[in-house]
């Protein structure tokens, strides 16, 4: 297993739709295993193949639930079917997404409360699986990767405002910008 460099907003791979996997071979349980290692270096919830580099329609999670889903996955070639999403303001204390490709940087964002999420794992095997509450919102959140969106790309105008000057200032926003989990300081301080 090797752990990977984490891309950082502005590498094109995270900006178009990632490509449907179409072997489910040695090759891809190797590609999931170095993603749960990266993840794990990195302290994250989920980490989705284009974070790496890998423009595949794939993600790796680790979120403990209430849905009867096994709390370590993967989920190949997903489609999700998302509840609604209120239209109210998101809640800047109990509503705050971060991602591992806009380092250490959290904003408010409101999401659906529930999804179904569809998709394979490794083997190739089906999944097929009900998440709620903040188990929901990493599903969505991964899942916006394989479509070439960041959760700051959902942010409402206060937000995203605050987000485009905090990735501005960064230096952020070009290709070729990465971090290395478990090397360069854990940027949300875990």
């Amino acid at each position: 297993m090797t752990i990977h460099p984490v891309t950082i907003t502005g590498e094109p791979v995270l900006h178009r739709r990632a490509a449907v996997v179409e072997q489910f071979d040695d090759q891809l349980k190797e590609l999931v295993a170095d993603m749960y290692e990266t993840m794990d270096a990195a302290h994250g919830v989920g980490l989705a193949a284009p974070q790496i580099g890998v423009g595949l329609r794939l993600y790796t999670y680790h979120f403990a639930n209430d849905d009867g889903v096994p709390e370590r996955g993967v989920v190949v070639n997903p489609s999700i079917t998302l509840g609604k999403v209120s239209g109210a303001e998101p809640d800047p204390d109990e509503e705050v997404e971060g991602c591992l490709s806009v380092p250490g940087l959290s904003y408010p964002l409101k999401r659906a409360e529930w999804a179904r999420v569809q998709g394979f794992d490794e083997h190739g095997s089906p999944l097929d699986f009900e998440a709620t509450g903040w188990f929901a919102r990493v599903m969505q959140h991964e899942y916006d990767h394989l479509d070439g969106k960041l959760y700051i790309d959902r942010l409402n105008d206060r937000w995203g405002k605050r987000a485009r000057k905090h990735i501005r200032n960064a230096g952020w926003g070009t290709a070729g910008q990465t971090w290395m989990p478990g090397v360069d300081p854990d940027p949300f301080g875990h």
